[in-house]
């Protein structure tokens, strides 16, 4: 008989009785992403490294762990932090930020397929009621919190051969400039519709045709003159050689399964915003503050 150590993948019947769990139990888990599996002509299989890392994970808050992938909303400071941070750790761990949204991110978060996700949906005035509501929508949102990261400055990136005509904000919108938009459910397409609806307008007025899969993407777009206009930080604006006009400060937050916040790469990135050499690469890049970095903003409630 194959003893589990020497097993590569598992059947589900062979996980109920490693974890001691009732066979039904494993298979729910398996379709709702929570376990490590994959389905092979319908039936599932358990890689027994991924089933140990998983328990591993589990029992101590992910404090062991050797990994941390981030995922959601775009952000240059973060980028810089992260590739930092593996310059430091060399070979022995994995430290991974991948832009993909805000709304994307928290799907792959709510998967399994992510440790952290990064949003922001609303201004520092409304996050306290925009963010927790985006987060109810997701299943298991009861085990999340929510912890701040930093306000940025968010609004027009256009070149500076342009700024002079965007200062009349409420003809913006009337313009026949070529936006860049950014995908369904980006943070930054969120607050440039909510911008236009104040404005008495809408996006599909807007003369568009271009999708940017992250702000630096955006950016270049603009940078290039492949378009005139768009929305985005004040950082990516600036390292971008494009001008800026301010229209909302936005709570730029981390969201994790709670046992992720104890995580040691988790918390060496909450002790690396507070350092001042860190306060002045956010001084450099432009629109941060990260007064209140590491606070805990909402439990799952």
């Amino acid at each position: 008989m194959t003893e589990p150590t020497d097993l590569i993948y598992m059947s589900a019947k062979q996980v109920s009785e490693y974890l001691d769990l009732n066979e039904k139990k494993v298979y729910s888990m398996a379709n709702d992403r929570i376990l490590p599996a994959t389905k092979i002509t319908g039936k599932w299989l358990f890689p027994k490294i991924l089933i140990d890392r998983w328990v591993m994970d589990s029992c101590h808050s992910g404090m062991l762990s050797d990994r941390m992938h981030i995922t959601g909303s775009d952000d240059p400071l973060l980028s810089m932090l992260v590739a930092r941070m593996m310059s430091q750790v060399g070979k022995s761990e994995l430290i991974s930020y991948s832009s993909t949204g805000s709304r994307l991110g928290l799907d792959l978060l709510s998967r399994g397929y992510a440790d952290v996700c990064t949003l922001h949906w609303g201004s520092v005035e409304e996050r306290s009621v925009r963010h927790p509501a985006l987060l109810q929508g997701y299943a298991n949102h009861q085990q999340w919190v929510m912890v701040h990261g930093y306000t940025r400055k968010q609004g027009l990136m256009m070149r500076p051969d342009m700024h002079h005509r965007c200062q009349e904000l409420d003809k913006v919108s009337q313009q026949s400039w070529r936006w860049v938009a950014r995908q369904a459910g980006a943070g930054s397409q969120q607050h440039l519709e909510q911008w236009l609806m104040k404005q008495g307008a809408s996006f599909e007025e807007l003369n568009s045709s271009i999708v940017a899969q992250s702000e630096r993407e955006l950016a270049g777009y603009i940078a290039r003159n492949n378009a005139d206009i768009g929305f985005g930080c004040q950082s990516v604006a600036l390292e971008s050689g494009l001008s800026f006009v301010p229209l909302v400060t936005e709570s730029f937050d981390f969201v994790m399964p709670q046992g992720i916040y104890f995580r040691r790469q988790l918390q060496r990135l909450f002790n690396l915003l507070a350092e001042p050499q860190t306060q002045q690469l956010a001084a450099t890049l432009g629109g941060y503050d990260l007064t209140d970095c590491g606070k805990l903003l909402w439990n799952g409630q």
